[in-house]
């Protein structure tokens, strides 16, 4: 009994800590924007305008949410929460420093794929639910990218599966005490931040909501907290593939002198701002460019990075 009230706690303050991270990275986001293409960032509402953050919550909070006319009212309500929901389970896996997960598993790699993968769903029942042809076109996007990305995705990362020897998120740390997998597998690491930023759906790879076409895509009859709950999602799932990387391919947690989740938040928050910094520079590519890239290029290397990764373990094994 003590152990499952704990636990609930931990599980509400991971939450509770989360959300504060995610409204401050929105906030650190739109500053680096304003920086990088020589204008203001949020600079009114606190320090720097750090509170900026808080006050579009408020708005968010007291804004009126009523379904558009037409929708369907149980799948229009359903899709927010979709969103948001996965990626904050995913985050229960994700171990921080040694021993310092809410709920370790020996599959955390499928289990986070699998979270991830559920995001993909939130915008189709959004775009459906809404009764707009360009929610249900940004839907239909959506559909089609999850299937580019989701392939190579998995790929990308059974390089390193293959030389850790196990499925688990620690045990893949652990392997990385002697190198980190980015130097063993940078074509399996380049791969996954392309996939992972397609996750996402962070621009250049942000079509299923691509403004100049589609208005706001499968947002577009979205407000109030409903589009809030899309807005959180995008963001932590934007942490989540950061924690990812970094466990998969930057050591997770280990590092000199200072405490592994000191490390371990360092590193995540370094491959965010790429994040950021990928938005800032690149252009949106056409739809039928990102679909071809997946198919034909990015597939095939996944494909390759396996197949040499393979015999090396094997004649490693062998010797």
């Amino acid at each position: 009994m003590i152990g499952t009230m704990l636990t609930a706690a931990i599980s509400v303050a991971l939450i509770m800590a989360l959300l504060v991270i995610a409204g401050t990275f929105t906030w650190v986001e739109r500053r680096l924007l304003g920086f990088v293409q020589e204008r203001y960032g949020p600079n009114r509402v606190g320090p720097f305008g750090s509170l900026q953050w808080v006050a579009d919550t408020v708005k968010i909070l007291t804004k009126e949410d009523v379904p558009p006319p037409g929708a369907d009212k149980f799948t229009y309500i359903l899709a927010p929460a979709v969103a948001a929901t996965p990626v904050l389970i995913g985050f229960g896996v994700v171990a921080i420093g040694d021993g310092l997960a809410l709920a370790p598993v020996d599959v955390g790699v499928l289990f986070l794929l699998g979270m991830l993968g559920l995001t993909a769903y939130a915008v189709l029942l959004g775009a459906w639910g809404s009764h707009n042809r360009f929610s249900l076109m940004g839907g239909m996007r959506a559909a089609a990218q999850m299937l580019a990305y989701e392939v190579f995705l998995g790929l990308s990362l059974m390089g390193v599966v293959m030389i850790a020897g196990s499925l688990s998120l620690s045990e893949i740390v652990e392997a990385q005490r002697g190198v980190w997998f980015v130097a063993l597998q940078p074509l399996g690491a380049a791969l996954f931040t392309i996939a992972g930023v397609a996750a996402a759906h962070r621009l250049p790879f942000d079509l299923p909501e691509s403004e100049n076409d589609l208005v706001a895509g499968f947002i577009t009859e979205y407000t109030g907290m409903s589009f809030g709950l899309f807005f959180l999602g995008e963001y932590l799932a934007v942490l989540l593939v950061s924690a990812f990387a970094v466990t998969l391919f930057f050591g997770g947690w280990l590092g000199p002198w200072l405490p592994g989740p000191v490390w371990f938040g360092i590193k995540t928050g370094v491959i965010a701002v790429v994040f950021v910094w990928l938005r800032a520079t690149l252009p949106r590519p056409r739809y039928d460019q990102l679909l071809g890239f997946a198919w034909k290029i990015a597939l095939p290397l996944s494909l390759l990075n396996l197949l040499l990764t393979g015999i090396v373990v094997v004649a490693r094994s062998a010797s």
